[in-house]
């Protein structure tokens, strides 16, 4: 398990990488991030990207996307896995919003937990990447690298979120799970992890590491 400063110094180099990393779906406002998110579920950003890039074109509110309907909604995004589930859940919270939210989406946790699809984890992302909240989402990568680097070790989801909340410093909670995921989903890669290209080798308490040739 990392020490408190060891934590500073893995963030602090990861921020020197990439100050301001963002997240690689794409949306135009927090009505939108939140369908992409639904949408993401078992299913990679880019084939996300790839079909709601005609989508997010004519539907960016709750009402047009009511108005387009569950069927014409899968013809859209039936490239992603659980497509049907999917379809029905983002027309669900959005009749929702319509009803309930005034067709905002709401800045509170709990709150977006009641709509149909949304988890904690969703939740988490919209309010940190559309409202600037410094939660932190906590996906298969993030897991496996507070795991696998001894940052904050946790037997399910939830505990690796607690431990981070608790260990990472307030002045890189904002970006942390973004710098986490792109480190995970480019560097800290599950099968064959590319310790040699990494800034927190040194660190990081993982047994396994890879090594040049």
């Amino acid at each position: 398990m990392l020490k408190k400063d060891q934590i500073n110094a893995f963030f602090t180099r990861l921020q020197a990488q990439n100050p301001s990393p963002k997240g690689e779906l794409n949306y135009v406002n927090p009505y939108t991030l939140l369908v992409a998110v639904v949408l993401s579920a078992q299913a990679t950003d880019t084939g996300v990207n790839k079909a709601t890039e005609k989508l997010f074109k004519i539907v960016d509110t709750p009402e047009k996307m009511v108005k387009l309907g569950e069927a014409r909604l899968k013809d859209h995004i039936k490239t992603i896995g659980l497509f049907n589930t999917k379809a029905k859940n983002v027309i669900k919270l959005s009749e929702m919003l319509i009803a309930e939210h005034k067709s905002q989406v709401p800045r509170d946790r709990a709150i977006l937990e009641t709509l149909p699809g949304v988890g904690r984890k969703t939740a988490n992302v919209v309010l940190n990447i559309a409202f600037g909240e410094p939660t932190i989402a906590v996906d298969t990568h993030i897991f496996r690298v507070s795991n696998r680097t001894g940052l904050a070790p946790g037997k399910d989801v939830l505990a690796v979120e607690l431990a981070l909340e608790k260990k990472v410093p307030e002045k890189f909670k904002l970006h942390c799970h973004h710098w986490l995921i792109l480190h995970g989903r480019y560097v800290c890669k599950a099968r064959k992890p590319d310790c040699p290209a990494c800034v927190v080798k040194d660190i990081c308490q993982f047994k396994g590491k890879t090594v040049l040739g």
